[in-house]
């Protein structure tokens, strides 16, 4: 199979060149102007577009196997792809939990079936992800990009203790959702409290993250063991991680885009706002945006959270936590921190592209001659109003409905293959 992408700002070696690329056989045979090629190719011409690594999401929730009605697999990769995406990391709160060889297996069998992108599943860190006993990690380590109990902390300090020696043996990263249970019901879910009690809302306080971050941290020290704190919503969070970084610990952090563009002001009574860790305040998102900055948060995920439209109808007080994002992360990224002056577009590429594919083993991260192609291809001048309907996930539910945007995807490259292509493009 051979392809031509034309008239392209492409970015390479860290830096945006006009080129066009060349494809064969999924692999970026050539780059530069006026590239030609015999009848048997495909051209495309995208008119100056820009051509970026393919963006890389460490942090999802594809639903299958267990959970088909929110997402499955085959859905959720083709809502990665649409957004430009070409490599993922799957959360396990699945059923089964894959907690054992067995069955990440059940899962990795969908993958190789039915996925649009790359997708490196994350094995449990407990069995059932019950907190009471070890998973099976290393049956699981050659399959898995780390290990997580992503929905629940780990709330003994003694198993994570050994989970993360024991992940370190294997060469694996702990991927940590950071929550202290014990803290859930002792505060409001936003700062100042007047939204949250005016309807119902009690729990999740900021310290019950933070908390958490800090013991894990002192375990980090005792056992050497490679660590990621998932979703950071905190400003106390982020001056943990800060820290760490600069005693030389192996530590990385995410953070998500609504808590990079949306505070506490901005909530309303709708289960589009509603997901764990919750959006926080002003002084929070500031801390984040100066962590993207600084290099403090390493990377941007979606947490994408998919759930049939009734479970999220009950508004703030009686939906399930999660939103989707996979589909609109980008524009809403690119309109808000680098149109907005926040950061540089290179930057962005950093935190979405190269920086979670370098920590997780994920194709992609540049765009290399002589390397499997994994690009997309974004019109960043083409504006559009963020429009649900359109997605390919089968959730709805995101705080980001009706916001106009700029940076539409119009291909997405995987492995080589059109994972996506715009029929308007």
């Amino acid at each position: 199979m051979k392809f031509l992408l034309k008239n392209l700002n492409v970015y390479y070696d860290r830096a945006f060149q006009k080129a066009d690329i060349l494809i064969v056989d999924g692999i970026v045979a050539a780059m530069g102007s006026g590239l030609l090629v015999g009848g048997d190719a495909a051209v495309f011409d995208f008119h100056g577009a820009h051509a970026l690594p393919g963006l890389a999401d460490p942090h999802v929730h594809l639903r299958e196997p267990g959970f088909a009605c929110k997402e499955t697999i085959r859905t959720g990769t083709l809502a990665a792809a649409r957004g430009g995406y070409t490599a993922v990391c799957s959360m396990p709160n699945l059923k089964p939990v894959p907690d054992s060889l067995e069955a990440l297996n059940v899962q990795l069998d969908i993958i190789r079936r039915d996925a649009a992108v790359a997708v490196r599943p994350y094995g449990a860190i407990t069995k059932g992800e019950r907190g009471a006993e070890l998973a099976d990690l290393e049956a699981m380590a050659p399959y898995a990009a780390g290990f997580s109990d992503d929905g629940r902390g780990v709330q003994s300090e003694e198993l994570m203790r050994a989970a993360m020696e024991k992940a370190r043996d294997l060469g694996k990263p702990i991927v940590a959702h950071a929550e202290d249970e014990s803290l859930l019901k002792k505060g409001w879910a936003v700062h100042d409290g007047t939204y949250a009690r005016a309807h119902g809302l009690v729990g999740n306080v900021s310290e019950s993250e933070w908390r958490q971050v800090e013991r894990d941290l002192e375990l980090v020290r005792e056992t050497g063991c490679a660590y990621h704190v998932c979703h950071v919503s905190t400003k106390e969070t982020v001056g943990l991680v800060r820290l760490a970084k600069f005693e030389g610990l192996d530590v990385t952090c995410e953070t998500a885009p609504h808590y990079l563009t949306l505070t506490d002001a901005d909530l309303r009574d709708s289960g589009a706002y509603r997901m764990n860790p919750p959006i926080r305040s002003a002084e929070d998102r500031d801390a984040l945006i100066e962590g993207i900055c600084d290099g403090t948060v390493d990377m941007i995920a979606t947490d994408h959270a998919p759930h049939a439209k009734e479970e999220k109808s009950g508004g703030l007080a009686g939906s399930l936590n999660g939103i989707v994002g996979l589909e609109c992360a980008f524009p809403v990224l690119y309109t808000k921190l680098v149109l907005g002056r926040v950061t540089s577009l290179e930057r962005l590429i950093e935190l979405m592209s190269a920086a979670p594919a370098r920590r997780f083993g994920l194709p992609g991260g540049s765009i290399e001659l002589g390397g499997a192609a994994n690009i997309a291809v974004f019109d960043l001048n083409r504006e559009f109003a963020i429009d649900p309907a359109e997605f390919a996930s089968l959730g709805r539910a995101t705080p980001f409905e009706g916001w106009k945007v700029r940076g539409r995807c119009l291909m997405t490259i995987s492995g080589g293959k059109i994972a996506w292509r715009n029929d308007n493009a």
